[in-house]
């Protein structure tokens, strides 16, 4: 049985069988499990109970679960897992932009989607004591100074752009989690933009250089159709 304390993870799907395999999964490894058929059902679980995080299949039967995202972002930061399928860019997307923090693709591993668990937990709960303003954000080797708006790699300063730092800073704030092409395009370039997706391209390949990212284990990734995120290349999730 789970410590009374371990945190309690709400896992949404209509497939029995998920649900059966994804909770013994957490369980297995000492985490408290809920779980839900229906849009409705998650929504009543989320509004009566502390939760530590959401794993959320889009396909449910009462409504969508982009819809169940948006309606949770309208009151919770629970960190929400969304399960996709192959060659569903689109909705990834859509589902990022509502405010899920992850996505994982149908057929998963099991290992996968608990590496995602340990770093929507973990960087949720060092999001909540951060001043966003003065924050120090170290990803591996990687150091993000906002106050001072300096960048280093170990004891090696990196001297970016404006717009390069400001890109590289959103990401370093939730390590490991996905930022959709508008959402950076918004944050870093202002509301009108959320299309030019080669400045993009661009400026993480620009990015990438001045840290000296490996091509194979680079901290800046694509997901492609997606986004990005940083990530530790060196580290396990």
């Amino acid at each position: 049985m789970a410590d009374a304390n371990a945190p309690l993870l709400l896992v949404v799907d209509d497939e029995p069988a998920i649900l059966r395999a994804v909770g013994a999964a957490l369980e297995t490894r000492g985490y408290r499990v809920m779980t839900a058929s229906t849009g409705g059902e998650a929504l009543d679980v989320a509004v009566t109970h502390h939760l530590s995080a959401i794993i959320l299949d889009l396909g449910l039967p009462d409504f969508d679960g982009i819809e169940l995202t948006r309606r949770l972002r309208e009151w919770s930061t629970t960190p929400i897992i969304v399960l996709t399928v192959e060659d569903a860019e689109d909705r990834k997307v859509e589902a990022l932009d509502e405010g899920a923090d992850d996505f994982v693709t149908k057929p998963f591993s099991m290992p996968e989607l608990l590496a995602r668990v340990r770093v929507a937990l973990r960087h949720h709960g060092a999001a909540a004591g951060d001043d966003p303003d003065t924050a120090v954000f170290e990803v591996g080797d990687l150091r993000i100074d906002l106050a001072r708006h300096e960048v280093a790699v170990g004891e090696v300063p990196v001297d970016l752009t404006p717009k390069e730092f400001d890109f590289l800073a959103l990401l370093a704030r939730h390590p490991g989690r996905v930022h959709t092409h508008r959402a950076i395009l918004q944050a870093v370039w202002g509301p009108r933009y959320g299309t030019e997706t080669q400045y993009l391209r661009v400026y993480a390949s620009q990015i990438r250089k001045k840290l000296g990212d490996d091509p194979q284990a680079p901290r800046l990734v694509t997901e492609p159709g997606v986004g990005y995120r940083l990530v530790d290349p060196k580290g396990a999730a």
